[in-house]
């Protein structure tokens, strides 16, 4: 970020003292992490954030990829709606960073919404979706979408291939990335592949899930970022989220830099006329769409890029085809990230050649669902399903289809969830047609709920699968010893100074959770009773009671006694503990005459 951050001080300073004042109100308020010049200083400070950041051991939402390391102007926008914020506008420079193109602004409200509804907890802000959206693909580069949301050609991550990234294998078969040998990030918020396949959603109701799709993506987005009952309020949680995405300490500070500029004001403007980043750190394989600082186009489209890295992009060559959704998608660039050289007689650099279009035919598309296994599933509560749901999907011949998008959907009142915590998930169809729902795990809450998988947009009869979950089996115990051996007393009037613990165990394993009944009896050997005087507890009222029913030993299975009080009676009393497997205890309890005030 060095080499960005001097190269915006050179073009707003004119002194060295307006440089520094630059630079302090940067390190201040857009920055995190920036404390000093110096690299040591600059290291160390690093070194020290992220040890206070929460670890997050998951793969990352963008699988590691590149992103865009534009920081917000030093200059806060103009209150939003004025004349001097929108682009073109005489004094408006920097402030057209705080427009954000209008579909997309509004796909990130819309998202806003739905989490309000569904995860009030959250406490999901539109302006963080933004942030993540301009660091990730510059708000779809500027806009560049249609009247669905959708952008005209994907924008695709550089290949994660190990070379310079992470290496991730493909995982969608090209599905959704066009590439079958590693995987590459997809669309506006930049999901990998398997990833999309758990979190993705259908933003703009029109029965697709499509990672290029600004609606789709931007609350898949919201829902990652609310995942594991995050309350994003929080700044712990936040920077948590935040790191979900892709696990660095630059791109912590990058989005939130983004994330407060945005939230000092933004405007709308119109689609496809948004700033674009003034790097080229992105792999995205879409057309250039002018504007300062375009990527270079990679075909599907006419690009007119402005200056950027290593001289004035240009778009590929339009060759008049669109291409379409990720299925179609043509084979992606070996190396998205190599530079074109520039030609020996000199002159402007040539951009990328388009793309060869697929020489494979599309795959066909599912006419039919079929169940594969047993359609009723059991678990007990708190356990995994052991045969989770399956279908096959087959043609109009009743072949088999590979690589179709099964949804399979929890319903009903249920605690069970998919992997990940989720009640829907989206699974590819091996090349034998069928795809297995990812681990299915029951709750605590007994009875019958339905899955169901659909295909095809919902379009094809849906398969269900009744599951039911069981009540865990009762707890027992066979033997209960006490723990320590003082002997219990007391004066009358007073109360025992010492607990009671007892343990429970079952043929020699610890019993937890297992029904203790303590009641105080009689010293008839035969057939003890429960005791009318002498030592007693307090019931939930504060009423002297000689039997507490409903206590149960802890994980350790362990069990402490409430107090124990002692009546005006002296003597040697019996306090009795048994569990409904027979085992019982017997505890001596001896109270003395209290002495005369």
């Amino acid at each position: 970020m060095a080499p960005l951050i001097s190269r915006r001080l050179r073009k707003g300073a004119a002194t060295t003292a307006v440089a520094a004042a630059a630079m302090a109100a940067l390190t201040a308020s857009q920055a995190p992490g920036f404390a000093s010049t110096s690299d040591g200083d600059r290291d160390r400070n690093r070194e020290r954030q992220a040890s206070e950041s929460p670890a997050v051991d998951d793969t990352p939402i963008d699988g590691g990829s590149s992103y865009h390391t534009d920081l917000p102007p030093l200059k806060t926008p103009d209150k939003p709606g004025s004349s001097a914020d929108l682009p073109g506008i005489p004094g408006g420079g920097a402030k057209a960073e705080a427009g954000i193109p209008a579909t997309v602004l509004a796909a990130y409200k819309k998202a806003e919404a739905a989490l309000k509804e569904s995860r009030p907890g959250c406490n999901l802000p539109w302006q963080l979706l933004a942030a993540i959206g301009k660091v990730e693909s510059g708000q779809a580069r500027g806009g560049n979408v249609d009247a669905e949301g959708t952008t005209p050609s994907p924008i695709l991550g550089p290949v994660l291939n190990g070379k310079g990234f992470a290496m991730i294998k493909d995982t969608d078969n090209g599905a959704f990335d066009g590439d079958s040998g590693h995987d590459r990030a997809v669309g506006p918020m930049q999901f990998i592949p398997s990833t999309w396949a758990n979190w993705g959603r259908d933003g703009n109701g029109d029965g697709d899930r499509d990672p290029n799709n600004i609606y789709d993506a931007a609350l898949a987005a919201g829902h990652y970022l609310c995942a594991s009952g995050r309350d994003l309020s929080s700044e712990r949680s936040l920077h948590q989220a935040i790191l979900g995405y892709n696990h660095s300490q630059e791109y912590l500070n990058t989005v939130l830099s983004w994330f407060e500029y945005y939230k000092s004001g933004t405007h709308e403007v119109p689609d496809g006329t948004g700033v674009l980043p003034s790097d080229n750190r992105s792999g995205g394989s879409g057309p250039g769409t002018g504007g300062k600082g375009s990527h270079k186009g990679h075909g599907g489209g006419k690009g007119h890029g402005g200056k950027g890295h290593g001289g004035k992009g240009h778009g590929g060559k339009d060759t008049g085809k669109d291409p379409g959704r990720p299925h179609t998608l043509p084979k992606p660039d070996p190396d998205p990230d190599s530079t074109p050289k520039p030609p020996s007689h000199g002159g402007e650099t040539p951009g990328p050649p388009s793309p060869k279009p697929p020489t494979t035919p599309a795959p066909s598309r599912p006419t039919a669902l079929a169940s594969v296994g047993a359609k009723e599933l059991s678990a007990t509560a708190g356990t995994e399903f052991a045969q989770p749901p399956r279908v096959r999907a087959v043609d109009a011949k009743g072949k088999p289809v590979a690589k179709a998008k099964i949804l399979y959907e929890i319903r009903g009142e249920t605690g069970a969830r998919f992997l990940g915590l989720v009640k829907s998930a989206v699974v590819l169809t091996r090349s034998d047609g069928t795809a297995t729902a990812p681990k299915l795990t029951a709750g605590e809450q007994t009875g019958s709920f339905t899955v169901r998988a659909t295909a095809d947009g919902g379009k094809l009869t849906p398969v269900e699968f009744k599951a039911t979950v069981k009540a865990r089996p009762a707890p027992r115990a066979d033997v209960l010893a006490r723990i320590g051996d003082k002997a219990l007393k007391a004066e009358t009037g007073g109360a025992f100074a010492d607990p009671l613990t007892v343990k429970a165990t079952y043929k020699g394993k610890v019993a937890a959770g297992v029904p203790v009944t303590a009641t105080m009896v009689t010293a008839d050997p035969k057939k003890p009773v429960q005791n009318d005087k002498g030592p007693y507890f307090l019931d939930e009222k504060g009423k002297p009671v000689r039997t507490l029913t409903g206590l149960k030993t802890n994980a350790l299975g362990q069990l402490t006694l409430p107090k124990i009080l002692a009546d005006e009676h002296t003597g040697t009393y019996l306090l009795r503990l048994t569990t409904a497997d027979g085992a019982v205890l017997t505890v001596e309890l001896t109270v003395t005459q209290a002495a005369a005030s």
